[in-house]
């Protein structure tokens, strides 16, 4: 049996308790000093503080078994964490990573003020990476993809998710799922994939909606199903795009064939999303900037996570969504980095946790929830990942400093050290240093 000890931690976060955490529960973090976790191949096995888990792990202090990866007489590996922070690993709830072609002239064209929709009318957008999506490889989506999950696990992400939606047809759609999978089965970091194939409504597609939407559940979706390509079914409901009556014709029959759902949810106008997300039992509604104070409420009583993707909101400059009105509604709520080629080309958690402490309202504490525990609800995956407790994925983050609050206060820089990953190091942070300088005698 393999078996790692991290020890001497100057803070330790659980985030252990109820899954996914709603309301004030999302301030309690299961802060523990001078913490450490013993870990047992890939599953954890005990979290407490060090001095109860010297006596389980066999570790005599003054032995000499004080560096880190040296070994106890029962057989531990040992990391010593003094001076630092541990958490569990972050999940990433919502991206859609896989894609071909870059959009940044449009970026340019949004800082000029053209609006989101607009560029969308004008043959932006979404629409704009459907060509260089559908003409790549898979062989190249696959190699692009793990380019940026590698980045993710260097922000300490561990758990992902990934939707299609570049393609709204059958060969491509199929194609991210399956370069999604490969990657699953290759990387260290866990990938949860959904369908988007209402990503957008092609121009061939435009008033034929419902058309559209029909061709991908019976043409497309009985595949992705069929292979196991994908858990969650997703669309994106919005003004010009998928309305109510389409958007839940299709999550009620997506759910019919064994799908759990997501919804693009109120983002650039108040339509009703968040109230479709609880009416339709999905697991999370995401984005969020407009939604009803019905809406919030209805989410809070059908226990739907509220995720929110405040890096997207701060590309577009748009309003932020109101997580402090969420989170004192009773809402479970989680961040993400909606990494994307158009509206959100970053996958910086260190940004999230920026916007979510100073410009959302929301303590480090509830931003440390929203990113672990909660992300993992969304993904349905918080009785297995999210949190440090016993039986649970040995997923584990290390951070430089010895406190949650430099989180914040260091702002937007990467704090992460070590990320373990099934319990296994998965990444370590080799601190740079300056050369020393010649000196001519």
């Amino acid at each position: 049996m393999k078996k790692l000890y991290i020890r001497r931690a100057s803070e330790l976060v659980t985030c252990r308790g109820s899954a996914p955490k709603k309301g004030a529960e999302m301030a309690d973090i299961g802060l523990i000093k001078n913490g450490g976790v013993l870990i047992h191949d890939d599953r954890i096995f005990a979290v407490g503080t060090t001095e109860e888990l010297d006596l389980l792990a066999g570790f005599e202090e003054g032995s000499g078994q004080v560096d880190a990866c040296t070994e106890t007489a029962s057989g531990y590996t040992v990391l010593d964490a003094s001076g630092k922070t541990v958490l569990p690993g972050f999940v990433d709830s919502h991206t859609h990573f896989i894609f071909g072609g870059y959009r940044a002239e449009e970026f340019s064209w949004r800082l000029k003020g053209d609006t989101y929709m607009s560029i969308m009318e004008r043959g932006g957008g979404i629409n704009a990476t459907v060509g260089p999506t559908r003409d790549a490889s898979i062989q190249e989506l696959v190699s692009v993809g793990r380019e940026r999950v590698n980045r993710m696990l260097e922000f300490g992400v561990t758990t992902v998710e990934g939707k299609s939606g570049y393609g709204m047809d059958r060969n491509t759609e199929l194609k991210q799922l399956r370069a999604m999978k490969e990657l699953d089965a290759s990387h260290p970091v866990d990938i949860v994939t959904t369908f988007l194939g209402p990503h957008s409504v092609l121009p061939q597609y435009k008033g034929k909606e419902r058309e559209f939407i029909d061709m991908l559940l019976q043409d497309v979706m009985p595949v992705v199903k069929e292979e196991g390509l994908a858990e969650f079914a997703d669309i994106f409901c919005e003004k010009g795009v998928f309305g109510i009556e389409d958007s839940e014709y299709y999550l009620t029959r997506a759910k019919e064939m064994g799908f759990k759902l997501k919804v693009h949810a109120d983002e650039m106008n108040s339509l009703g999303g968040a109230e479709l997300a609880a009416r339709t039992g999905a697991y999370s509604a995401d984005h969020l900037l407009k939604a009803s104070d019905e809406g919030i409420r209805q989410m809070a009583k059908a226990g739907v996570i509220s995720t929110l993707l405040p890096a997207t909101a701060f590309c577009l400059k748009e309003p932020f969504a109101p997580a402090r009105k969420m989170i004192d509604s009773g809402c479970a709520v989680a961040l993400a980095s909606d990494l994307n080629p158009g509206s959100c080309f970053t996958n910086s958690i260190p940004l999230l946790i920026a916007l979510g402490c100073i410009y959302m309202n929301m303590s480090i504490e509830e931003v440390i929830t929203a990113l672990t525990i909660n992300g993992a609800a969304a993904l349905g995956r918080s009785d297995s990942i999210g949190s440090l407790e016993k039986g649970k994925k040995a997923d584990v983050v290390i951070l430089k400093y010895p406190s949650i609050h430099f989180m914040p206060y260091h702002t937007g820089i990467n704090l992460v050290e070590t990320v373990i990953k099934n319990g296994d190091v998965a990444y370590q942070k080799e601190w740079e240093r300056l050369p020393e300088l010649k000196r001519e005698n």
